[in-house]
């Protein structure tokens, strides 16, 4: 037999309030097509629900057998609909991932193309987010605020993300062309050490500190040239012979020009680009993007 989820939920809107009038009332429905509904669940089921009395009606044992699977079946709907309602809303919604520099690597055109099979007609919109905000957009609260962000670990406030690693790439020091160290293929970390830096602004907190390459100064506070926030500032910085920088392998791209070469490090630990996001925010569109990211490690 099939039972329709309308006289379910008539049914159980009965023996909830155990009273037509009451009942027809909370369903917005009238009493007569109410007791019509209930009569034909009766009918189909060949069994009694109620017993129907001037003051109310009490529920038959069949009644009291069938209300905790008729709420379970109602619940189980309703869940459907809430995950339905979110698929529908994924289908047509806009992604925002924030960046503070360009990915490089390939990983861009590789993560779209798997992601618009996985979400399609979703859009996918990415944000540049200038290196004052080391989240990449993640704890704005304006229009520069992101769903997920690609950022350079290690995390302000990291009790407050979530990431998972995409690329662990050596880093390397940018220098001028010019510069006495630019004529070796590899420099040791010791040799850098009374070089001025060029830093992240201070609101990077431990971005800035990775870049300075503060864990492999052995407690000497590193020399600071100037502060960047964009790759143009690094490369102007560079050229003005203002310092020397840090950059992740993948990204030495994105300076050498303009005069400007890399150069491997000895005695640093390598960075890690990973895509983050909120801890509260576990939204299955969010689930589906970091699902096409490349395993790592």
């Amino acid at each position: 037999m099939d039972v329709h989820l309308r006289e379910l939920r008539y049914f159980v809107a009965v023996a909830e309030h155990l009273h037509f009038t009451e009942a027809a009332e909370a369903l917005y429905v009238s009493q007569p097509a109410l007791s019509k509904q209930i009569r034909a669940l009766e009918a189909q089921l060949r069994t009694p629900l109620f017993v129907r009395g001037r003051r109310g009606v009490q529920l038959t044992p069949a009644g009291c057998a069938l209300l905790p699977a008729a709420c379970e079946v109602l619940a189980a709907w309703s869940s459907a609909e809430d995950v339905l309602a979110s698929v529908a809303a994924d289908s047509s919604a806009t992604l925002v991932i924030g960046m503070s520099t360009g990915l490089g690597r390939g990983l861009l055109p590789a993560i779209r193309a798997r992601f618009a099979e996985a979400a399609p007609g979703v859009r996918l919109v990415l944000k540049q987010v200038g290196w004052e905000d080391i989240t990449a957009g993640l704890d704005a609260e304006d229009r520069q605020r992101t769903d997920a962000a690609f950022v350079w670990l290690p995390l302000t406030e990291p009790e407050r993300f979530e990431w998972v690693p995409v690329a662990v790439e050596p880093r390397l020091v940018a220098l001028p062309q010019t510069h006495p160290l630019a004529a070796r293929e590899e420099i040791d970390f010791a040799d850098l050490l009374d070089e001025p830096f060029l830093a992240l602004p201070k609101a990077s907190g431990p971005a800035r500190d990775h870049w300075l390459a503060v864990d492999a100064r052995g407690g000497l506070p590193a020399v600071i040239g100037g502060e960047i926030a964009s790759t143009e500032e690094t490369v102007e910085a560079l050229t003005s012979g203002l310092g020397v920088c840090l950059v992740a392998e993948g990204n030495a791209v994105l300076v050498t020009r303009d005069g400007i070469v890399t150069r491997p490090v000895r005695g640093l630990s390598p960075s890690t680009l990973a895509l983050a996001w909120r801890r509260d925010d576990d939204r299955p569109l969010l689930r589906a993007f970091r699902a096409v990211l490349p395993v790592v490690g």
